[in-house]
């Protein structure tokens, strides 16, 4: 058995690591671009993410740490996603991992260009040359390819518009659902996958990553909407209750709250189910998807 908040915790410190060495420190210049970076990159956040970029490779049987490149990569666009999210422009939001937001902090420019580097330099991560020494380069190219479509028109990006222009309408179920298959889970879908074809996955292990990653991702989603409703800003490090004033439909929406957490387990039995075919190597992928839907942030 893993477990999993000793896993996360080791991983988690692993990850930022690397992302505090990856970026320069905020004497280099332009210095206020590397200050505003590092405060978002580096001011907490559980890694989700990067951890399941790790933790599917774990699955296929790799522990190289010449992944960390890739997974960090997932973090710094998550990262560069909230704080332009958190934008006057976008949700409006004044706190962040129980700190005032980026914009708050450096200004509505700032907080935009620092989001814009953090996005230019995942690539940048992926891309360095010297990785072909740690991966054969037809997996290098896929790699930077799933990161582009889950965070981009095709996926986080797209989903973005589409959460929108839902606010303060009267939306269905199905455009709830393909709002947040784009928005939240594409980068998820992306992060396991990343793991998998890192670790060399065969076809059918690469499907059944996949389907785990999708069915996680909407339980991922519908726990952040139960947390919306129901946690503190103290658990939460943000306001609670903006999906309401918005004028955002939830999953609670639809469900009720207790429906929705009835919804995410069963999402989360399916992923579970989808990792029959591996091994105990994929338990950390398995106590992960439990702990989607324990968390209280």
């Amino acid at each position: 058995m893993v477990d999993i908040q000793k896993y996360l915790e080791r991983q988690r410190k692993k990850i930022d690591r690397f992302l505090d060495q990856a970026v320069p420190n905020d004497q280099a210049a332009p210095k206020i671009l590397y200050e505003s970076m590092r405060y978002s990159l580096l001011g907490g956040g559980k890694r989700i993410r990067p951890i399941l970029a790790l933790a599917a490779a774990e699955a296929i049987g790799s522990q190289d740490d010449s992944i960390l490149p890739f997974a960090a990569a997932l973090e710094f666009i998550h990262t560069y996603s909230l704080v332009h999210d958190d934008l006057p422009a976008m949700d409006n939001d004044d706190f962040r991992r129980g700190r005032p937001t980026n914009h708050k902090t450096f200004g509505e420019g700032m907080a935009i260009l620092a989001g814009d580097a953090l996005l230019t330099m995942a690539f940048e991560l992926c891309s360095n040359p010297t990785l072909e020494d740690c991966v054969p380069q037809d997996r290098q190219v896929q790699i930077i390819q799933e990161l582009a479509v889950g965070s981009g028109h095709g996926g986080m990006v797209g989903g973005q518009v589409l959460d929108i222009q839902a606010e303060n309408q009267d939306i269905d179920l199905g455009s709830l659902q393909t709002i947040h298959t784009f928005k939240t889970g594409r980068l998820i879908r992306a992060s396991v996958r990343i793991g998998g074809i890192f670790g060399g996955a065969t076809s059918s292990q690469l499907d059944s990553l996949t389907g785990y990653s999708e069915d996680i991702g909407l339980a991922f989603q519908i726990a952040d909407d139960v947390l919306n409703m129901t946690g503190t800003r103290e658990e939460l490090g943000k306001d609670a209750g903006t999906d309401a004033k918005r004028g955002k439909k939830t999953y609670p929406t639809f469900y009720g709250i207790e429906g929705a957490r009835d919804l995410a387990e069963q999402c989360i039995r399916r992923a579970i189910t989808r990792l029959e075919e591996f091994d105990q190597k994929a338990d950390p992928l398995r106590a992960i998807a439990e702990y989607i839907i324990s968390r209280r942030n």
